[in-house]
């Protein structure tokens, strides 16, 4: 793996980390200084709504400026928004239009910097490596949404409002090892009609291997969404405390782990395809027997199991949209990809809300689990190239024309 692959990784987990601290520090101190839930929405909404409204115009930049550039300006653009945040935050009174206003900012450069990340990969690691460059990626950046609220909570405890001024060096430290990847070949601009822009869904549509990954994705993590009702399992089903909840909190992450590690660390995959559409069944297996159990023990295992089988399907299926789309079009494709996972993980949570509030929470996640094993299944007999691939490299396009 080539050493300026690693500053990307630590560029990447900084960026996640910070994610991660800013929801649980924002949430703490906005719930404790006006004591309404309804600001605690805002606090998501400020920041999902821009991947929505800009997605057009994100992938095109992707597709038309240096992509070490875009992200060096993201993290720079985001460091003065969150050195902006910590002086509102530090003010004698909370003034919530500006705070919101800042969200949105922050939300706008998350917009532009995810699918930047997503496409930059390829271009700087051989493509021999790129699935192994993800596992590494999705790896490290498990890590850092799972450490980050427990490090926010410490630093809270600790330095309370200052935590925003820690975050806003961590993000300049972001720029910093952006800085030292190499400098990439130039991109072709690509023209600004409509036509181009609009490009990555033209050819997501066109794409069968790519449509079936992100469609498969957007199904299975609408249905199989259940960490929004650990806590009423914790409470109600499993009979345990907010220390046990924690543990069940942190089991897909740590399954996740497991596997990411793994992946980085075994020869490219044989029989890709299958080895998805299997990783998919399992997720859907986990959520069946998670549901149905009154063990804390199992359910642990249950989640684990689920971590690590989505792991093995996030990998398989971001390396193929990587690999699959053609280097000037991968980040209008990552702009779309953006939107669906955007999308799915909100309606995953409400989903699943609904449903428990419908019929029961033992009844909504057996109901998704079931659906979601449907989805595996149908999808392997609808998506039959994508089933047949052989290794990931096998989807590379031979002779891409340009859009």
């Amino acid at each position: 793996m080539p050493l300026h692959f690693f500053f990307f990784l630590g560029a990447n987990a900084l960026n996640y980390l910070v994610i991660a601290m800013l929801s649980v520090a924002l949430g703490w101190h906005i719930y404790q200084n006006t004591g309404n839930p309804f600001h605690l929405a805002l606090v998501g909404l400020m920041q999902v709504s821009p991947v929505f409204v800009f997605f057009f115009a994100t992938g095109w930049v992707v597709d038309t400026f240096a992509r070490k550039k875009i992200l060096t300006c993201c993290a720079i653009a985001d460091a003065i928004i969150l050195l902006a945040l910590t002086m509102v935050m530090l003010a004698d009174s909370l003034n919530l239009t500006l705070l919101f206003g800042l969200l949105f900012a922050h939300g706008s450069v998350m917009a532009l910097y995810f699918p930047a990340s997503q496409a930059i990969i390829p271009n700087i690691v051989p493509q021999a490596q790129v699935r192994r460059s993800i596992a590494f990626s999705s790896t490290v950046n498990n890590i850092a949404q799972t450490g980050g609220p427990l490090i926010a909570g410490l630093l809270i405890a600790a330095i309370n409002f200052h935590i925003y001024a820690v975050m806003t060096c961590l993000m300049v430290m972001s720029a910093l090892s952006y800085q030292l990847l190499p400098n990439l070949s130039r991109i072709k601009p690509t023209p600004r009609s409509w036509e181009h822009i609009i490009g990555g869904l033209k050819f997501v549509r066109s794409n069968s291997i790519v449509f079936g990954a992100i469609a498969l994705d957007l199904f299975i993590v609408l249905l199989g969404s259940v960490v929004t009702l650990l806590p009423i399992y914790a409470a109600d089903i499993l009979m345990i405390g907010p220390e046990q909840l924690g543990l069940l909190r942190g089991m897909p992450a740590f399954g996740a782990v497991f596997v990411g590690v793994l992946l980085a660390s075994l020869p490219e995959m044989r029989r890709c395809g299958w080895k998805l559409f299997l990783a998919l069944f399992v997720f859907g297996v986990s959520i069946v027997v998670f549901g149905l159990s009154t063990n804390f023990w199992i359910s642990m295992a249950a989640l684990f199991i689920y971590g690590a089988a989505d792991m093995v399907s996030v990998n398989i299926r971001l390396s193929l949209i990587q690999i699959a789309t053609p280097d000037h079009l991968r980040g209008r494709v990552s702009a779309v990809n953006g939107i669906f996972i955007s999308s799915s993980n909100e309606m995953g949570d409400v989903r699943a809300g609904s449903a428990a509030a419908l019929f029961g929470p033992v009844t909504a996640v057996v109901m998704g689990g079931v659906m979601a094993i449907g989805i595996a299944l149908g999808g392997a007999m609808i998506f039959a190239k994508l089933r047949g691939l052989n290794k990931v490299n096998d989807a590379a396009p031979i002779a891409p024309d340009q859009q």
